[in-house]
């Protein structure tokens, strides 16, 4: 049984969820959780993002689900439900999914848990093979790995994916069921060339890839790279991703083997939005315990006048870089709390990098600096990327941190952009309440 302190917390963390209306009276922004009034409890799965809640909320706005007839209305709570819920990628007939409680996507279709021996059976792919196939020494280190064991390696990665990869369709709304701990773990939502999806109050974790591929070409000395995604936008449009947390738990970075001298990472993005994504409201969620965690344009040449992203009221903790990564767009980050401290072995390196063009807006957030951290480095960029906007703090202190990023490096962050955000509603003019205020307002804050 809860004891008095900890039912008097939830209480306290419930409160904050209140109407839509009485927030942005209150000028803290749109939160959007709608209390029912006869039933106590909150309607998250019926609601649409507000107007002018970011860039989502352009031309045709973004409403999910919301239009779903009573058929079409699934509570899910096993990875097989799931996937019949959401049914053929191509069908966007109004759909509500409702998570209630965990769904572990390495599971089958009876519930039986997979690990990475289910996922490698048959293939003829095994750690011990592969590393020796493809050691510097002998292998080299001037081309991917091809041959017997890289083909074994990919058949095993396909099993994995066909598994933990759902796939979403248009006109979908997936919500936390409150009260029930609701998220996603081990498994990778795919939105990808869809028009107007919702996700909200859900609770993602440990998406971890089995099967690495060694890359020699990528950096200095190689990398591991992974395969998925907690949340992936690849070619969507309208997407509003709200009140969800992403965490690596309860595998952290710093259990990662290393091999070849580099560490074996089995984790790739939180929620990265590619391939000519655009149009996309991300808010009030935290990231927490992760390393790459956004990433906005898969390469220097992806979609130009797309990649139109607002992020704001977010809490980003534990992260060591892409908070986010930008490329081309414009992007839109305000009312943000950045917290630098190292978490379980995450050290940040930066938080906003700005490159291949990205026309940045950063404004009215507030970075939270530990002792002996660098202000120059709470930016990066490759010497194109722009970052405008004023209002930000470090440690409650006004900051220009473009240029403390510029003094200290040769590549220079543009201070212009070519825009003017419009689609801000709810933006706090002040960011010194944010440490305070999006402790309680942020991730799934119905499910604990």
């Amino acid at each position: 049984m809860a004891s008095p302190s900890h039912r008097r917390s939830l209480r306290k963390r419930r409160a904050v969820i209140v109407s839509a209306a009485a927030v942005t009276a209150a000028g803290l922004g749109a939160v959007a959780f709608v209390m029912n009034a006869n039933a106590g409890t909150v309607d998250l799965a019926h609601q649409v993002l507000p107007a002018k809640d970011g860039w989502a909320a352009s031309g045709s706005g973004t409403t999910g689900g919301s239009q779903a007839d009573s058929s079409h209305v699934y509570t899910v709570s096993t990875r097989a439900q799931l996937v019949k819920a959401l049914g053929k990628a191509d069908n966007s007939t109004p759909k509500i999914i409702q998570v209630k409680g965990v769904i572990d996507a390495n599971t089958d279709d009876s519930g039986k848990k997979l690990t990475c021996t289910d996922y490698s059976a048959g293939t003829g792919y095994s750690t011990a093979a592969y590393l020796k196939a493809y050691g510097p020494a002998t292998y080299g280190t001037s081309k991917l790995p091809s041959g017997t064991q890289e083909k074994a390696r990919d058949a095993a990665q396909q099993k994995q994916a066909k598994n933990i990869v759902f796939k979403v369709p248009a006109n979908t709304t997936i919500v936390g069921v409150p009260g029930t701990k609701a998220g996603i773990t081990g498994g990778s939502l795919q939105v990808q060339s869809v028009d107007n999806v919702i996700i909200r109050n859900l609770t993602f974790s440990a998406t971890e890839d089995c099967f690495p591929q060694w890359d020699p070409t990528d950096g200095d000395s190689g990398n591991w790279n992974s395969a998925y995604d907690a949340v992936t936008l690849r070619g969507a449009t309208h997407v509003w991703a709200d009140h969800n947390t992403f965490t690596d738990a309860s595998h952290f970075d710093s259990a990662n083997p290393k091999y070849y001298g580099r560490e074996y990472q089995i984790h790739d993005g939180d929620l990265d939005i590619t391939k000519g994504s655009d149009l996309v409201t991300v808010e009030r969620n935290q990231f927490t315990n992760h390393d790459k965690t956004m990433l906005i344009g898969s390469s220097d040449t992806d979609s130009v006048g797309k990649l139109r992203v607002s992020i704001h009221h977010n809490v980003w903790k534990g992260i060591v870089q892409r908070a986010p990564l930008t490329r081309i767009g414009q992007v839109h980050i305000y009312n943000n709390y950045f917290d630098t401290t190292t978490v379980n072995g995450y050290a940040p390196l930066y938080s906003i990098n700005s490159r291949a063009k990205a026309q940045v807006v950063a404004e009215d957030n507030y970075w939270k600096v530990p002792t002996g951290g660098k202000i120059s480095k709470l930016l990066s960029g490759d010497g194109t990327g722009s970052i405008a906007g004023t209002g930000n703090l470090v440690n409650g202190t006004s900051t220009d941190l473009v240029a403390a990023y510029n003094a200290a490096n040769s590549k220079k962050l543009k201070t212009t952009v070519n825009w003017t955000p419009t689609l801000n509603a709810g933006i706090q003019s002040s960011a010194k309440n944010l440490p305070t205020e999006l402790a309680t307002t942020t991730g799934a804050v119905l499910t604990s």
